[in-house]
Protein backbone atom coordinates (compact mmCIF):
# COMPACT_ATOMS: atom_id res chain seq x y z
CA UNK A 1 0.00 0.00 0.00
CA UNK A 2 1.45 3.77 -1.19
CA UNK A 3 0.12 6.88 -0.62
CA UNK A 4 0.40 10.65 -0.42
CA UNK A 5 0.01 11.27 3.32
CA UNK A 6 0.27 14.71 2.33
CA UNK A 7 -3.36 14.37 0.37
CA UNK A 8 -4.94 12.21 3.43
CA UNK A 9 -7.09 14.49 5.65
CA UNK A 10 -5.86 14.00 9.38
CA UNK A 11 -8.83 11.94 10.14
CA UNK A 12 -7.67 9.27 7.26
CA UNK A 13 -4.34 9.93 9.03
CA UNK A 14 -5.20 8.94 12.05
CA UNK A 15 -7.45 5.89 11.51
CA UNK A 16 -4.82 4.51 9.94
CA UNK A 17 -2.55 4.86 12.60
CA UNK A 18 -5.18 3.12 14.52
CA UNK A 19 -4.83 0.29 12.28
CA UNK A 20 -1.45 0.03 12.88
CA UNK A 21 -1.00 0.76 16.79
CA UNK A 22 -4.02 -2.00 17.15
CA UNK A 23 -1.87 -4.74 14.34
CA UNK A 24 1.13 -4.08 16.61
CA UNK A 25 -0.52 -4.59 19.87
CA UNK A 26 -1.98 -7.84 18.87
CA UNK A 27 1.14 -9.02 17.47
CA UNK A 28 3.15 -7.85 20.54
CA UNK A 29 0.74 -9.71 23.34
CA UNK A 30 0.84 -12.60 21.51
CA UNK A 31 4.43 -12.47 21.78
CA UNK A 32 4.51 -11.38 25.16
CA UNK A 33 2.14 -14.07 26.27
CA UNK A 34 3.95 -16.70 24.69
CA UNK A 35 7.33 -15.72 25.83
CA UNK A 36 6.09 -14.72 29.02
CA UNK A 37 7.44 -11.41 28.60
CA UNK A 38 6.26 -9.12 31.08
CA UNK A 39 7.87 -6.10 29.83
CA UNK A 40 6.13 -6.23 26.41
CA UNK A 41 3.20 -6.70 28.27
CA UNK A 42 3.41 -3.84 29.97
CA UNK A 43 4.43 -1.60 26.88
CA UNK A 44 1.33 -2.89 25.57
CA UNK A 45 -0.93 -2.10 28.18
CA UNK A 46 0.89 1.41 28.24
CA UNK A 47 0.25 1.60 24.06
CA UNK A 48 -3.45 0.83 25.27
CA UNK A 49 -3.92 4.48 26.83
CA UNK A 50 -1.81 5.62 23.71
CA UNK A 51 -5.22 4.66 21.47
CA UNK A 52 -7.32 5.62 23.50
CA UNK A 53 -6.18 9.21 23.10
CA UNK A 54 -5.61 8.80 19.57
CA UNK A 55 -9.52 7.55 19.52
CA UNK A 56 -10.89 10.43 21.22
CA UNK A 57 -8.90 13.04 19.22
CA UNK A 58 -10.38 11.40 16.34
CA UNK A 59 -13.68 11.39 17.41
CA UNK A 60 -13.29 15.27 18.33
CA UNK A 61 -11.94 15.41 14.95
CA UNK A 62 -14.67 14.11 12.90
CA UNK A 63 -17.60 16.44 15.41
CA UNK A 64 -16.04 19.27 14.58
CA UNK A 65 -16.03 18.79 10.85
CA UNK A 66 -19.75 17.85 10.63
CA UNK A 67 -20.71 20.83 13.04
CA UNK A 68 -18.54 23.47 11.56
CA UNK A 69 -18.91 23.07 7.73
CA UNK A 70 -21.46 21.82 5.21
CA UNK A 71 -20.74 18.48 4.22
CA UNK A 72 -21.77 16.78 0.92
CA UNK A 73 -23.15 13.63 1.23
CA UNK A 74 -19.93 11.29 0.24
CA UNK A 75 -17.95 13.36 3.39
CA UNK A 76 -21.05 13.28 5.76
CA UNK A 77 -21.04 9.28 5.10
CA UNK A 78 -17.31 9.08 5.71
CA UNK A 79 -17.37 11.12 8.63
CA UNK A 80 -20.35 8.80 10.12
CA UNK A 81 -18.42 5.43 8.95
CA UNK A 82 -15.18 7.00 11.40
CA UNK A 83 -17.27 7.45 13.90
CA UNK A 84 -19.10 3.50 13.25
CA UNK A 85 -15.14 2.36 12.56
CA UNK A 86 -13.60 3.61 15.88
CA UNK A 87 -15.33 1.84 18.92
CA UNK A 88 -14.28 -1.15 16.71
CA UNK A 89 -10.74 -0.30 17.02
CA UNK A 90 -10.50 0.69 20.59
CA UNK A 91 -12.41 -2.45 21.67
CA UNK A 92 -10.06 -4.57 19.74
CA UNK A 93 -6.83 -2.68 21.23
CA UNK A 94 -8.48 -3.75 25.01
CA UNK A 95 -8.52 -7.37 23.87
CA UNK A 96 -4.68 -7.21 23.13
CA UNK A 97 -4.15 -5.85 26.08
CA UNK A 98 -6.33 -8.05 27.74
CA UNK A 99 -3.65 -10.66 25.98
CA UNK A 100 -0.98 -9.08 27.17
CA UNK A 101 -2.05 -8.94 30.47
CA UNK A 102 -1.78 -12.81 30.73
CA UNK A 103 1.86 -12.39 30.30
CA UNK A 104 2.44 -11.39 33.45
CA UNK A 105 1.11 -14.18 35.29
CA UNK A 106 3.24 -16.59 33.24
CA UNK A 107 0.17 -18.31 31.29
CA UNK A 108 1.52 -18.89 27.91
CA UNK A 109 4.82 -21.27 29.42
CA UNK A 110 2.71 -23.24 31.38
CA UNK A 111 0.16 -24.36 28.18
CA UNK A 112 0.74 -27.33 26.73
CA UNK A 113 3.17 -27.13 23.13
CA UNK A 114 -0.39 -27.69 20.96
CA UNK A 115 -1.67 -24.75 23.09
CA UNK A 116 0.99 -22.89 22.72
CA UNK A 117 1.03 -23.39 19.12
CA UNK A 118 -2.47 -22.85 18.37
CA UNK A 119 -2.15 -19.34 20.11
CA UNK A 120 0.36 -18.91 17.40
CA UNK A 121 -1.50 -19.46 14.32
CA UNK A 122 -4.91 -17.35 15.71
CA UNK A 123 -2.54 -14.60 16.01
CA UNK A 124 -1.01 -14.68 12.82
CA UNK A 125 -4.54 -15.02 11.56
CA UNK A 126 -5.92 -12.23 13.66
CA UNK A 127 -2.96 -9.79 12.63
CA UNK A 128 -3.27 -10.79 8.60
CA UNK A 129 -7.11 -9.81 9.22
CA UNK A 130 -6.23 -5.97 10.53
CA UNK A 131 -3.59 -5.44 8.38
CA UNK A 132 -5.76 -6.12 5.07
CA UNK A 133 -8.51 -4.52 6.88
CA UNK A 134 -6.13 -1.18 7.73
CA UNK A 135 -5.01 -1.52 3.93
CA UNK A 136 -8.30 -1.14 2.58
CA UNK A 137 -9.22 1.39 4.67
CA UNK A 138 -6.83 3.47 2.37
CA UNK A 139 -7.37 1.91 -0.65
CA UNK A 140 -10.93 1.38 -0.22
CA UNK A 141 -10.89 -2.06 -1.79
CA UNK A 142 -11.67 -4.39 1.22
CA UNK A 143 -12.42 -7.89 0.58
CA UNK A 144 -14.89 -9.01 3.34
CA UNK A 145 -15.40 -12.56 1.68
CA UNK A 146 -11.50 -13.22 2.48
CA UNK A 147 -11.60 -11.46 5.63
CA UNK A 148 -14.80 -13.78 6.31
CA UNK A 149 -12.83 -16.98 5.84
CA UNK A 150 -9.97 -16.21 7.54
CA UNK A 151 -12.78 -15.71 10.72
CA UNK A 152 -13.72 -19.20 10.27
CA UNK A 153 -10.66 -20.86 10.82
CA UNK A 154 -10.51 -18.61 13.90
CA UNK A 155 -13.66 -20.31 14.90
CA UNK A 156 -11.93 -23.71 14.13
CA UNK A 157 -9.49 -23.19 16.09
CA UNK A 158 -11.30 -21.89 19.08
CA UNK A 159 -12.83 -25.09 18.85
CA UNK A 160 -9.46 -27.07 18.64
CA UNK A 161 -8.84 -25.04 21.88
CA UNK A 162 -11.64 -26.10 23.79
CA UNK A 163 -11.00 -29.94 23.13
CA UNK A 164 -7.03 -29.32 24.24
CA UNK A 165 -8.10 -28.05 27.71
CA UNK A 166 -10.49 -31.21 27.15
CA UNK A 167 -7.96 -33.65 27.49
CA UNK A 168 -6.67 -32.29 31.00
CA UNK A 169 -3.33 -32.16 30.53
CA UNK A 170 -3.27 -28.74 32.21
CA UNK A 171 -3.62 -27.15 35.22
CA UNK A 172 -6.92 -25.53 35.83
CA UNK A 173 -6.46 -22.22 36.13
CA UNK A 174 -4.34 -22.65 33.06
CA UNK A 175 -7.46 -24.20 31.12
CA UNK A 176 -9.73 -21.47 32.32
CA UNK A 177 -7.12 -18.78 31.04
CA UNK A 178 -7.08 -20.64 27.45
CA UNK A 179 -10.65 -20.41 27.36
CA UNK A 180 -10.87 -17.05 27.75
CA UNK A 181 -7.64 -15.86 25.67
CA UNK A 182 -9.59 -18.05 22.74
CA UNK A 183 -12.59 -15.91 22.95
CA UNK A 184 -10.38 -12.90 22.94
CA UNK A 185 -8.66 -13.75 20.08
CA UNK A 186 -12.49 -14.43 18.46
CA UNK A 187 -13.63 -11.49 18.80
CA UNK A 188 -10.23 -9.63 17.53
CA UNK A 189 -11.36 -11.38 14.11
CA UNK A 190 -15.32 -10.78 14.56
CA UNK A 191 -13.78 -6.64 14.81
CA UNK A 192 -12.06 -7.12 12.15
CA UNK A 193 -14.75 -8.70 9.87
CA UNK A 194 -17.35 -5.63 11.05
CA UNK A 195 -14.77 -3.24 9.95
CA UNK A 196 -14.26 -4.99 6.50
CA UNK A 197 -17.75 -4.40 6.04
CA UNK A 198 -18.14 -0.96 6.99
CA UNK A 199 -15.24 -0.09 4.74
CA UNK A 200 -16.13 -1.76 2.04
CA UNK A 201 -19.67 0.58 1.88
CA UNK A 202 -17.14 3.46 2.64
CA UNK A 203 -16.45 6.23 -0.35
CA UNK A 204 -13.17 7.53 -1.84
CA UNK A 205 -11.06 8.46 0.86
CA UNK A 206 -11.74 11.90 1.45
CA UNK A 207 -8.70 14.89 0.68
CA UNK A 208 -8.97 18.12 1.81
Amino acid sequence: MTYDASTVSPIDLGVTRLFALVSEAVSGATMALLGGERDTADNIVEADLVIDDLTAEIEALVWLEIEQSEQEIDSLKNLVSVLLILPELERSADLAEHIAQRARFNVGPSMSPRVRGIFQRMSEIATSMWREAADAYIDRLSDPVRIDLADEELDDLRDQLTKEVAKGEMAMDISSQVILLGRFYERLGDHAVNLARRIALLPTISIP
